[in-house]
């Protein structure tokens, strides 16, 4: 739990205030409500949603030539769970590249196996235009 009070504390993220102050609220409810200890907790579960109403509150912005525009300021709801126990999973790694990188030998060697493509004709239309100007 302290660790992730002190990444919170000195990261430059914007969110990370309010995240900080939501994280030692869910630690003081835990210790207050459910009779835990603030030394033996982790981090169960971090949810973030969409708040009420769609998630967004439109404000008009003032444009040029007596416009309006729409400002829309998205809202959401976070929720951080704690328990004495650590979560059973780890978290998500990177996914894989969706590209295979292949080495120069592996690139050679499926160019030799795989046939050329035949040259590509042009078309008759094109041809027939240019002979024209």
């Amino acid at each position: 739990m302290r660790e992730a009070l002190v990444l919170l504390r000195f990261s430059g993220v914007f969110a990370s205030e309010p995240m900080e102050k939501l994280l030692r609220s869910a630690v003081a409810n835990a210790e207050n409500n459910h009779d835990m200890s603030s030394d033996g907790l982790f981090i169960t579960r971090v949810t973030v949603d969409g708040g009420p109403g769609g998630g967004i509150t439109k404000r008009l912005d003032p444009r040029a030539q007596g416009r309006a525009a729409f400002k829309r300021k998205r809202l959401s709801h976070v929720t951080i769970a704690v328990g004495a126990e650590a979560p059973k999973h780890q978290p998500r790694s990177a996914p894989a590249p969706a590209i295979s990188l292949k080495t120069r030998v592996q690139r050679q060697t499926q160019a030799a196996t795989t046939k050329p493509a035949a040259p590509r004709r042009k078309k008759k239309a094109a041809a027939a235009a240019g002979a024209s100007a």
